[in-house]
């Protein structure tokens, strides 16, 4: 392992400070972002947003909703240099953790059809397909259908 992934990396909540540097991390990351507007809404509503650091620079996060006994994750992104290192399956369980300590008996998302690494991330975890969002997202050639996942939390 390179001495760039040898660095000490600590979770935190996310802070309003920390939105810059998310929409950045955003940026690089997607062809349809979220915008920095949707970052700082997500904050301001009180959803559970965390930031991966490394030696003090955000690499990661995430949100997610919790209500009425579901969990709802609407974000997860390392940093691309960042990628293929465990950070997002680290992520993913806090994540998990965290929907079970808001009482969720099941954690949902949606996924592009095409991220077959997220994909893959979501079903080892033990994510299940539900369903097929027909042109949920925003794509090149017009829309892009999502996939809908599920993982049941109860012990």
């Amino acid at each position: 392992m390179s001495a760039l992934f040898e660095v000490r990396h600590r979770l935190r909540p996310m802070a309003e400070a920390d939105l810059a540097r998310i929409h950045r991390i955003e940026l690089a990351s997607y062809d349809y972002p979220w915008s920095l507007g949707n970052f700082a809404d997500s904050l301001r509503a009180g959803y559970s947003m965390w930031v991966r650091e490394a030696e003090g620079e955000v690499i990661g996060y995430y949100a997610m909703m919790a209500a009425a006994g579901e969990a709802h994750l609407l974000n997860l992104t390392i940093a691309p240099l960042w990628r293929r290192h465990g950070l997002g399956r680290d992520l993913l369980e806090h994540c998990l953790a965290c929907a079970r300590d808001h009482r969720a008996d099941s954690l949902f998302l949606e996924v592009r059809a095409s991220n077959a690494a997220a994909i893959a991330l979501y079903r080892s975890s033990g994510f299940v397909d539900l369903a097929v969002r027909r042109a949920y997202y925003p794509a090149r050639d017009g829309r892009e259908d999502a996939l809908i996942m599920k993982k049941d939390l109860a012990c």
